[in-house]
């Protein structure tokens, strides 16, 4: 049985410098893609809702090609030992 998306989405900020929501699709959809909350806006508000947690932070925000704007976040080391002590 896999983990809870969000889980997922938190463990997935403790093997990488930093993500967006589409990164974190991109890295999860061969597992989650059939799960209800897999979609642009439900993530993206799960990745703001761990933010305002503490879990993990913005990094920085760019465009994407369609000009729209993406945020990128990531984990600091003390983010990530928290996130691997509640998540196994």
């Amino acid at each position: 049985m896999s983990r809870p998306l969000n889980y997922a989405m938190l463990k997935y900020f403790t093997t990488v410098d930093e993500a967006s929501v589409d990164d974190v699709m991109d890295a999860l959809k061969g597992e989650y893609s059939n799960r209800r909350a897999f979609t642009r806006e439900e993530m993206t508000s799960a990745l703001m809702t761990a933010e305002k947690n503490g879990l993990i932070e913005e990094a920085r925000i760019d465009l994407d090609d369609k000009d729209e704007l993406l945020v990128y976040y990531r984990a600091t080391d003390e983010q990530k030992q928290s996130i691997n002590s509640y998540i196994k």
